[in-house]
């Protein structure tokens, strides 16, 4: 399995293009992805009851199991925008899919931005006209941005069934973070073969590992979607269950889940670390995701890291309130590599080592529980001055 430079369509039979289409100011915010054939598609949503057009209406694309492609914008989120909504997204499904000629129930939509404002239909379609089949694959990239500060990305190619197989992934969102799912738009292309059932298992499988292990903030969007599409090009036989081959294929799903999962952590709004907790010896997988979930969505443990403060009681303190099984007199933590608590009992440190650890920019906590084989991981950032100031300005 290699990392390699590419983007969204560099598995074979993809294109992607973006381009300014004048929903933001100045920056891309219109794009799509491309297959040349249909493809195989699974999803996942924002679990959130409050859910956006563009989720319901990709839902709906969703019952054939194939998809040729999606058509995103940012800027605005075509939520609670009653039933005019629902018809601009599929609008924007219609014209896309005229644009290219292919049948509107083979594309999906997603849209990203400010929550309540109808979409201004005749910017969203005149742009629809200017995408490119064989256009610009890193300004789809850029298209899917709202309050973003990098892109995420990430390409992966190995061997299965004797053909090179590859696997890109892009995604955006940086606030409203607390899957299942969050603010955040995530797309991979692969050009494996793949039964869909065996595609949606896989995702539903790999997101509860990855994407629902991250958190900023504690908000859920109403935005939220997870597409893979599968168009089978790289020529490799079918992957079966439980096979060399699915294995592989799964561990590339999973690297590339598991990247943009930490690519959208370390970019929480505001953020100036990335915080990784892992959790082992718990009673089950669950209840060790669960403790690190808690640990990483701390508002104390997340300002004390911003402030660079080893405050590991904080973190105790959140091991204890995760409403998971825990003996506190059998357990430990680390933070940045360095022991602070075992046994019931504090652990002295030295001061200066933790200080010039936590001035890095990913910090690592470790709690060993020594109650059972579970373990688990989650991600998230610290909570800044900047995160307040993005937030309380958003809307102007």
């Amino acid at each position: 399995m290699e990392v390699i430079a590419g983007t969204i369509a560099s598995p074979k039979g993809f294109y992607a293009d973006g381009i300014h289409c004048g929903l933001k100011k100045t920056k891309v915010d219109l794009g799509w992805i491309v297959s040349e054939v249909p493809a195989n598609a699974a999803a996942v949503f924002t679990t959130n009851q409050v859910q956006a057009a563009p989720i319901q209406v990709t839902k709906e694309k969703m019952a054939s199991g194939q998809l040729q492609g999606v058509i995103v914008n940012a800027g605005n989120a075509n939520a609670c925008t009653g039933a005019q909504g629902y018809t601009d997204a599929q609008q924007m499904a219609i014209a896309a899919a005229d644009h290219l000629g292919v049948a509107a129930d083979q594309m999906a939509v997603a849209s990203t931005g400010i929550i309540g404002r109808p979409l201004p239909m005749e910017k969203v379609t005149a742009g629809i006209a200017q995408l490119q089949k064989t256009g610009d694959p890193q300004a789809f990239q850029k298209a899917i941005l709202t309050t973003d500060l990098t892109e995420k990305q990430i390409v992966i190619q190995t061997q299965i069934g004797g053909k090179t197989v590859t696997m890109a992934g892009c995604a955006k969102g940086s606030g409203m973070i607390h899957p299942n799912m969050a603010t955040m738009l995530a797309f991979v292309t692969t050009d494996a073969a793949i039964a869909t059932d065996l595609l949606q298992q896989l995702l539903r499988e790999l997101t509860e590992v990855t994407f629902n292990q991250i958190t900023v903030d504690g908000d859920t969007s109403t935005n939220d979607m997870v597409l893979v599409l599968a168009n089978g090009l790289a020529g490799q036989p079918e992957i079966q269950k439980d096979t060399a081959d699915y294995h592989a294929f799964k561990e590339m799903f999973q690297a590339v889940l598991t990247a943009l999962a930490k690519e959208i952590a370390q970019d929480g709004e505001g953020a100036t670390k990335l915080i990784e907790a892992k959790t082992t010896g718990a009673v089950s997988d669950e209840a060790a995701r669960m403790i690190s979930k808690t640990i990483v969505g701390s508002p104390l443990v997340k300002t004390a890291l911003f402030g660079k403060d080893p405050n590991w009681g904080r973190i105790l303190c959140a091991v204890g309130y995760s409403g998971q099984p825990i003996d506190p007199n059998a357990l430990s933590i680390s933070l940045a590599g360095i022991l602070v608590f075992e046994a019931g009992k504090p652990v002295f440190f030295d001061e200066e080592c933790m200080q010039e650890k936590l001035e890095g920019s990913a910090i690592e906590i470790l709690v060993a529980m020594a109650q059972g084989t579970g373990q688990g991981m989650a991600w998230g950032c610290d909570l800044t001055y900047d995160y307040v100031k993005i937030n309380a300005l958003y809307h102007t």
